[in-house]
This record gives structure tokens, C-alpha cells and sequence, in this order.
């Protein structure tokens, strides 16, 4: 008992070659229920990717045969469960690359075990309910905007009748400006409504995923179409 019912048995791969940082890792996934496939190397781990339906990846940075930032790329290219970069650097040109590149959340080591649990199930909460194919009654189920069409109930984005493919995150992040749109969200709305933690100073999460929707969305960089930056304020979407 204790124990999230729709967390048990989900599948988290963790990719670190720092063998004490992933034994630790693994003990602690296992702890909370979760079914955990540790690997050293991202060769191995992309065999996993290609075999297992994974719930969420948890990557290293520095890996012996391929960086983590390539690791995720690929993963990306075809999957869009929730990935965690774990980065040894402060950089915050390391966390923005890995953002980009289709990561969920970041962690700098050295990391409190905790707090990194604590990320997985937020992440794990997002990708479940982005998955669940009946929802609970919003008043406004779908949005039309100049040939976006985005739909809560199926959580599907749809752009000039194709496809989106879009991460959990990615899709909260329309959906909240959408629900908005007409109205300029800050950085520290959005983050705190789509994350649901505290906005730091300096925090680059939001200009990061922000940069990665408008890629998908094909938004040119100085005349984007819907996600428009009101400079020292925050982001809208116009009627």
C-alpha cells in the first residue's frame, strides 16, 4: 500500500556510466515501483528503446560511445515518452541544448535522489494523462486558431489537417497559451501553470521548450504565425 497505482510497473531506462550514480538510481525507481533498465552505454540503450515500451528515459550527459544530447535526439526522432538529462555542468548553455533537443527537465549532479524522484513523478503524471484517451470535463475541449486545431479531450494538435507530433509538455505549453490566447503570458505564469513549481531567476526552461514548439509548428523565427514573444513581457497567441 503507499504506493501511486498508476505508477506502479512503469518502465524507466536510466543511461549513466557512472556505475555508483545508476546502482543508486535503480534502487531508488525500484523503491517507488517502477521497472528500471539500467544501461552504461547509449548503443545499448537505443537496443532497449527499439524492444521495450519505455515510460521515460532518464540520460546522462557524458556517455562513453555517444553524448546524451545525441542519445536524445534520436530517442526523439520516434518516441515521445518524457526524457531527463542528468548534466555534471552548470552551464546553462548545456540545459538549453538539452531542452531543444526534446528533453523534458534537466538535473545537475551532484542531485539529491529525492528530488530527481520527485521530477520523475511529475513528468510520469503528465505523460499519463497526456495518454489517457478520455478526460476529465474541461468547458472548452477544443480550440480553432487560424488552421491550428488543438483537442484537450485527445490531447491531439493538429496544423493545416496534420499532425503534430508533440511531447506531453510541449502540448501543455499550446494548450495553456491557447486557452489564453489574446492574452500575454509571462514566462513565470507559463512556467509555474505548466510545470506547476516556482519560478526561478534566470530560469531558460520555458524560452528553451518555447524555441523546440515553435520548430514543430514551422513558425518563422522573426514573423512567427502563433507563438509571438512580447518582448519583456511574455508570450501570446493572437486571436
Amino acid at each position: 500500500m503507499g504506493k501511486d497505482s498508476v505508477v506502479m510497473g512503469q518502465r524507466i531506462m536510466i543511461v549513466d556510466d557512472e556505475k555508483e550514480i545508476a546502482d543508486l538510481v535503480e534502487v531508488y525507481l525500484q523503491n517507488d515501483g517502477y521497472q528500471v533498465y539500467k544501461f552504461y552505454n547509449a548503443t545499448d540503450a537505443l537496443e532497449c528503446v527499439t524492444k521495450e515500451e519505455l515510460d521515460m528515459a532518464i540520460l546522462d550527459v557524458m556517455l562513453p560511445d555517444m553524448d546524451g544530447f545525441t542519445l536524445c535526439q534520436k530517442i526523439r526522432e520516434r518516441y515521445l515518452f518524457p526524457i531527463i538529462m542528468l548534466t555534471a555542468k552548470v552551464d546553462d548553455l548545456d540545459k538549453i541544448t538539452g531542452l531543444t533537443l526534446g528533453a523534458d527537465d534537466y538535473v545537475t549532479k551532484p542531485f539529491n535522489p529525492l528530488e530527481l524522484m520527485a521530477r520523475v513523478k511529475t513528468q510520469l503524471r503528465r505523460y499519463t494523462r497526456y495518454n489517457q484517451s478520455e478526460q476529465e470535463n474541461h468547458e472548452s475541449e477544443e480550440i480553432d486558431i487560424r488552421g491550428l486545431h488543438i483537442s484537450k479531450k485527445s490531447h491531439k494538435c493538429m496544423l493545416n489537417g496534420k499532425e503534430l507530433s508533440l511531447t506531453p509538455i510541449e502540448f501543455d505549453i499550446l494548450w495553456y497559451l491557447c486557452e489564453r490566447r489574446g492574452s500575454v503570458v509571462s514566462s513565470e505564469e507559463l512556467f509555474e501553470g505548466v510545470w506547476g513549481e516556482e519560478y526561478l531567476d534566470n530560469n531558460n526552461t520555458v524560452m528553451a521548450h518555447i524555441a523546440r514548439l515553435r520548430e514543430k509548428l514551422k513558425e518563422p523565427a522573426r514573423k512567427p504565425k502563433y507563438v509571438k514573444t512580447v518582448w519583456g513581457v511574455g508570450y501570446t497567441i493572437e486571436n
